[in-house]
């Protein structure tokens, strides 16, 4: 049976946005974000970041730099009782072209769609967060259920009527989809 899933974006969802962050001396998470991880992985959601990372396909750090945060991330979630499930990251810099161009830098649907299939998700019951139109496009793109932002990022422009909803920050959100799923946590 497929599983239903909430993709997250990384920067400005789960940590203070910050252009091109790659030290852990720099990371922070957004006020209550591991929290909410752990409540919809109590909830039995699973939870996969998709993160467009073009600061390696620019040169500004590496797939080793970007490696040791997420494990960083990862452990910072497991003292908090959270688990995500899987990270996806594109590095391609925007102006990248490979002979057939890149499928996984979002608004492309590449990393949803390659985390669906590893993973097993129901993309149609999945939900997708970001702070930027180019996820919510990435989730429609992808055939996700509902696309929502956070304005704990980027600012939003006037294309946020795309997004199924706009909430102050990835709690918030949780705080709504458990309550429509009449769960608590």
């Amino acid at each position: 049976m497929a599983k239903r899933c909430v993709f997250l974006d990384r920067d400005g969802v789960i940590n203070v946005e910050k252009n091109y962050l790659y030290r852990v001396a720099d990371f922070e998470f957004v006020d209550g974000v591991p929290d909410a991880i752990r409540r919809l992985n109590e909830a039995g959601w699973q939870v996969v970041v998709v993160t467009n990372q073009s600061g390696i396909g620019r040169g500004y750090y590496t797939e080793s730099d970007y490696a040791i945060l997420t494990d960083y991330i990862s452990a910072k979630l497991a003292d908090a009782g959270a688990t995500v499930d899987a990270f996806y990251h594109c590095p391609h810099a925007p102006d990248w072209n490979a002979p057939h161009g890149c499928e996984c830098r979002k608004p492309m649907p590449g990393m949803v769609l390659k985390a669906a299939s590893d993973l097993g998700l129901d993309l149609a019951g999945s939900v997708l967060v970001g702070d930027k139109v180019s996820d919510v496009i990435a989730g429609r793109n992808a055939g996700v259920g509902e696309c929502f932002l956070v304005e704990s990022g980027h600012a939003l422009d006037d294309d946020v009527g795309m997004a199924d909803g706009v909430f102050v920050s990835l709690g918030a959100f949780v705080d709504h989809l458990l309550q429509c799923a009449g769960q608590t946590g």
